[in-house]
């Protein structure tokens, strides 16, 4: 799927609102889509992109006789980029997030749609098959244990508890492990810190996420500075520091 080429697409859709709906946005915002069909559901999803070999495939979650999941799952290999279309309760929104899968919500904003389409490009088989995974489970535990990363170069698979800390890059994210080495990715401090709120990470400061599975102990000198494992220095900013003490108090002993 070259930029600037055609771009062969099929719509699996339930909602006939929904699905024309995307159409038009297609046609008025993404002059290099071609949709080539639209299907309704599992059985009849399948067989239509198993016949037409689409590049792209626009994908509702909730469909008339399964979901978009058991959709892909019938694939052995998926040679299609995927965008998920949805309006899923929080906690699967959320298995999204923590994998890193382009989804568009209900109703599909123009921008976002026009965004999604140009990640659905850059998008690789492997990478999105550890995506794909990690949603499944994510979804079907509701345990938020592990988080995709990526970043220039690769795609990573990141248990929470190996991050000591975030730290805020402009409008990239810096994250520190206990044995890697940091690395880079293209999203803003603020994008995680919403997501990885419940999953015991706090913003401390306008700069730095930490893990509070790392935190050891809070030092009011320097205005006050929490200690991470292997006694990394982080500075407390004074209106974070009611949260965090609430947070020591919660869980002491």
């Amino acid at each position: 799927m070259k930029k600037g080429s055609v771009i062969k697409a099929i719509i699996i859709e339930d909602e006939e609102q929904n699905l024309e709906r995307l159409q038009n946005l297609l046609s008025e915002h993404c002059n290099d889509i071609n949709v080539i069909g639209d299907a309704n559901g599992v059985k009849n999803g399948f067989e239509l992109i198993d016949r037409l070999k689409p590049d792209l495939l626009f994908l509702d979650i909730q469909l008339t006789d399964g979901t978009g999941f058991d959709l892909l799952e019938l694939f052995e290999i998926i040679t299609f980029k995927v965008i998920f279309i949805t309006a899923f309760e929080e906690y699967a929104l959320k298995a999204f997030r923590f994998s890193a899968l382009d989804y568009l919500l209900k109703p599909v904003d123009p921008d976002e749609l026009v965004n999604a389409v140009n990640k659905a490009q850059r998008q690789i088989e492997p990478e999105f098959k550890i995506q794909f995974k990690n949603a499944l489970k994510s979804i079907a535990s509701k345990d938020f244990d592990k988080i995709v990363l990526k970043d220039s170069e690769s795609i990573y698979l990141v248990d929470l508890s190996d991050i000591i800390y975030c730290e805020a890059d402009g409008n990239y994210t810096r994250f520190h492990f206990i044995l890697e080495k940091p690395f880079l990715v293209s999203n803003p401090i603020k994008a995680y810190e919403s997501f990885l709120k419940d999953s015991l990470f706090l913003r401390v400061h306008r700069s730095y996420l930490i893990n509070l599975r790392h935190f050891k102990r809070f030092e009011k000198s320097e205005g006050g500075k929490a200690i991470l494992s292997d006694n990394i220095e982080i500075p407390i900013a004074s209106g974070r520091r009611e949260e965090l003490f609430e947070f020591i108090e919660r869980f002491k002993g």
